[in-house]
């Protein structure tokens, strides 16, 4: 980060879908907490938690950590939405000028939020790339394949699609009608924005194992149900207006 982003003061919705992670949500918070405290001004920091119906002590530790602190909040969803209806859940919650999103489980280090922001002055949107995925390796082929088809179908070119560490600025949310609540989701976001026009930024951060909990985003009925709606999407994005200005573009 560069001095002047070093002196400015931010304004953050930082938030984080979770189903069944009682056993990562905590430490996600609090880790939320120590990254953005430093970089945000005085009420413009809150925290959310999206409990998508979690079955476990998920949501019960949220409400705790919303009392405990006074950035957080806890959403949730009942019955439980899918991914896609968890991070449009988060979206639509957030109230200040910029959006941060990450997975609950912990898989990524909050700290390189500071990678981000010096692109923030260049571009509207930042979608990082995993550097080096911490998955297995069937999970990276099909991650590799999902993205090549998706940026063809968008048009969008960028490196890593579902990377969970984005930031938006929040008026985006307040232009564009969410539609997926599936894995799509990433996606339709970053195609409607190119769609009008917002520039997107990328840069690698790190990825680590998930140390708790089992992941619940590559079985087969998710996957099915995002290919169903690829290509139904791409034809309600492309018969929505273009508007007029630069064309987005990505940076490395």
């Amino acid at each position: 980060m560069n001095a002047a982003d070093a002196n400015r003061k931010w304004s953050f919705s930082v938030f984080f879908p979770c189903y069944n992670e009682e056993a990562n949500v905590e430490r996600t918070t609090l880790a939320a907490l120590r990254a953005f405290r430093r970089l945000c001004a005085p009420g413009e920091l809150e925290v959310i938690i999206v409990d998508d119906g979690s079955k476990d002590r998920t949501g019960e530790i949220a409400d705790r950590l919303a009392t405990e602190h006074p950035e957080v909040r806890a959403v949730h969803n009942r019955p439980n939405l899918g991914y896609g209806g968890a991070l449009q859940a988060g979206f639509r919650a957030a109230a200040k000028e910029f959006v941060f999103y990450t997975d609950g489980d912990g898989q990524f280090d909050m700290e390189e939020i500071d990678k981000l922001l010096p692109l923030l002055e260049r571009y509207d949107i930042v979608s990082a790339y995993r550097v080096e995925r911490s998955d297995s390796s069937l999970r990276k082929f099909n991650a590799a394949c999902w993205t090549g088809l998706v940026n063809v179908v968008f048009g969008l070119w960028l490196r890593d699609i579902d990377c969970a560490f984005k930031v938006y600025p929040r008026r985006l949310f307040t232009e564009i009608e969410m539609k997926s609540m599936g894995a799509l989701i990433d996606a339709e976001v970053l195609a409607r924005a190119k769609r009008l026009g917002y520039t997107i930024g990328q840069v690698g951060v790190s990825h680590y194992p998930r140390t708790a909990g089992a992941q619940t985003g590559a079985n087969l009925r998710v996957i099915l149900r995002a290919f169903k709606e690829l290509f139904r999407l791409r034809r309600d994005i492309v018969s929505t207006a273009r508007r007029t200005g630069p064309a987005s573009s990505t940076g490395g």
